[in-house]
């Protein structure tokens, strides 16, 4: 699996504690607005801020001084940006947003928060299942992440709504294990159980008609995962 590219530039989730694995709900609708991200460019660095900052100046998105300060006036612009190219309008400089630009940026890696979140996932998600059957479930997230048909962050994805029981149950408050977080990694640094595949589900518990209509690329625990 390619590797997102996505890094958080200020973003930290004030989440909870808890236990229970869920499942996936058949999400299929882009929201226009993420609302659970801010203050985020891919890298984090000084150059790729003046990337960004230059690129959308030179589109009349920015109006005052490249300085490489990721303040309200860069994120205002980013996400005038996004919603006139018909991007998820949440701020991040994330793989599409970076095309759109037209600009290459550096890639920082994923941050402390892209990290956490998506531990809380797969915790939420897929605690109790084999190891590799939580690698899977992050890297459905990430795939997701690197598909134009959802949005193009880790939080977008998660919180997109319908998409993830563990967000509609509160699930994904509950605080990750050390497997999750490593299977967090593990998907990070580009391991996909799943070989691209977009839909997981728990076939004794799926209630959406919908996701059973798509074909079943490999089963892995109690989770079928599909590519949609």
């Amino acid at each position: 699996m390619k590797k997102t590219g996505i890094a958080l530039l200020a973003l930290m989730l004030a989440l909870g504690a808890g236990g229970a694995a869920g499942g996936m709900i058949a999400a299929r609708e882009m929201p226009s607005v993420t609302a659970y991200a801010a203050n985020i460019v891919k890298g984090d660095t000084y150059d790729n801020i003046v990337k960004v900052q230059r690129r959308l100046k030179e589109l009349g998105y920015y109006r005052i001084a490249v300085d490489g300060i990721w303040g309200p006036k860069t994120l205002a612009a980013v996400k005038a940006f996004q919603r006139d190219y018909g991007l998820t309008v949440d701020g991040i400089v994330g793989t599409w947003t970076e095309r759109s630009l037209g600009i290459t940026l550096s890639g920082g890696g994923a941050s402390s928060s892209d990290r956490e979140l998506l531990a809380r996932c797969v915790y939420a998600e897929a605690r109790g299942e084999p190891y590799t059957g939580q690698v899977a479930v992050a890297a459905v997230v990430l795939n997701r992440v690197d598909s134009a048909s959802f949005p193009n962050s880790v939080s977008g994805v998660i919180y997109q709504p319908g998409a993830f029981t563990c967000v509609s149950d509160g699930q994904i408050n509950y605080t990750p294990d050390s497997s999750a977080y490593s299977a967090a990694d593990d998907a990070l640094g580009g391991w996909d159980p799943t070989n691209g595949c977009l839909y997981y589900y728990n076939p004794a518990t799926a209630t959406s008609k919908w996701i059973w209509s798509l074909k079943v690329e490999i089963t892995i625990g109690r989770h079928s995962f599909a590519r949609g």
